[in-house]
């Protein structure tokens, strides 16, 4: 299984990104995906669900602001992150069926203030 990210970067506070990750080595569309980010100093923390019938969770911290979604044809999952704060700069990870699933190697989320 390989999960790999693409789309991190620096941008300035309210600007957008969207991160990418395509998924190799499963049935991607029946696989749940998510999205975890890891602050410095700090644990990671999750920041999207999306399961494979397409049920959506977000941290209340990201509500709002950033959009998850699949594209089941290209094996790759999503982050639209919009109106982004300094407090959003983090490694964000790709996931595959929860902690004790898979994960990508993790794209750096640089947000200057």
């Amino acid at each position: 299984v390989q999960l790999v990210e693409s789309g991190g970067g620096l941008v300035q506070a309210g600007g957008s990104l969207r991160l990418s990750c395509a998924a190799s080595g499963i049935i991607f569309s029946i696989n749940d995906m998510g999205w975890y980010r890891q602050a410095p100093g700090k644990q990671r923390e999750l920041v999207a669900t999306i399961t494979s019938g397409g049920t959506i969770n977000y941290a209340d911290s990201v509500k709002g602001r950033f959009t998850i979604s699949r594209d089941n044809a290209k094996n790759t999952v999503y982050l639209q992150m919009n109106s982004l704060k300094p407090e959003d700069t983090a490694v964000y990870y790709c996931n595959c069926n929860g902690q004790w699933g898979y994960w990508g190697q993790g794209t750096q989320v640089t947000v200057s203030s």
